[in-house]
């Protein structure tokens, strides 16, 4: 399972985490899409039984495709689970406010009495906030960390039940292949009439019932 846009703050590639959102401060990490949809495109690849050559001898591959970003937006699995990992995500993005908050207004202090303090206290104000500021960006890092984590975990544990409803449908239709579609997945184009991402939200609604 993939995710094109969201969580850590080095973690921005190939994955497309999600990442927690500073204000505009020098060195901040890069801004969150808070909207985790975007987040999950997942690259699913499924063999069910059989194999290719099996399908030759009957003259035609039986095989079906999945808009996987579509299953996680219309079930109700999927905005659950998209919904837990939203919640943790705003959890972690109020702590970095509060942080950032205390550190500006450390940095404001120094900038209104700068004038009245003597040389070495202004030398150990801006010391203090060079350290505040120090700890700050390594907070910033383990909770971007923190996010990654449960994204991973959300979303794998996502991808199982995604996995175990399409191997079932696709066995109800008997195909042998199921390939994910969309910019996560290998398909460029594909017929519609092998879109089976329709009968996979079903099965799912069926399942949660």
């Amino acid at each position: 399972m993939r995710c094109d846009e969201g969580c850590g703050a080095n973690n921005r590639g190939a994955h497309g985490s999600m990442e927690l959102e500073v204000g505009n401060r020098s060195g901040r990490v890069k801004q969150a899409d808070v909207l985790v949809s975007r987040v999950a495109a997942m690259a699913l690849l499924f063999l069910v039984g059989g194999c290719a050559t099996t399908s030759s001898t009957q003259g035609s591959v039986r095989l079906g495709v999945v808009d996987s970003q579509k299953v996680l937006n219309e079930t109700d699995a999927g905005k659950k689970a998209m919904g837990s990992l939203n919640s943790f995500m705003k959890n972690r993005q109020a702590l970095i406010e509060l942080e950032e908050k205390e550190l500006k207004r450390m940095e404001d202090d120094l900038i209104k009495q700068a004038s009245v303090l003597s040389a070495n206290a202004k030398k150990d104000r801006e010391e203090q906030l060079r350290r505040r500021a120090m700890e700050f960006q390594q907070k910033v890092s383990d909770l971007n960390r923190e996010v990654q984590e449960k994204q991973k975990e959300v979303l794998e544990a996502f991808r199982e039940k995604v996995e175990k409803v399409v191997a079932k449908v696709a066995q109800q239709m008997g195909l042998l292949v199921v390939i994910e579609r969309g910019r996560a997945g290998s398909t460029v184009y594909n017929d519609s009439s092998l879109d089976l991402s329709a009968r996979v939200i079903e099965e799912f609604g069926k399942e949660a019932h």
